[in-house]
């Protein structure tokens, strides 16, 4: 795999990698961003996993988006 990386910098100041292609594309990779129990503007309302996961990347400024979730429940807004 020779997938380009680059540096940037991230919302805590701090640079870090990212392969080029997927930069910005979090929200379309997460499962959090169609479940009915995320909240990104009060992160403290998501369900425990995110905001346990929410946690972690802000500890460690890194970006896992969520594929598979046992307590996803769709918004069907």
């Amino acid at each position: 795999m020779n997938d380009k990386i680059i540096w940037y910098r991230h919302h805590s100041d701090r640079d870090v990698a990212v392969q080029e292609h997927l930069k910005g594309k979090h929200r379309e990779h997460c499962l959090c961003w169609q479940c009915k129990q995320f909240f990104p503007d009060e992160p403290e309302l998501n369900c425990k996993i995110a905001r346990i996961l929410f946690a972690l990347c802000q500890i460690h400024d890194i970006v896992t988006p969520v594929w598979e979730c046992p307590v996803f429940t769709p918004d069907v807004e």
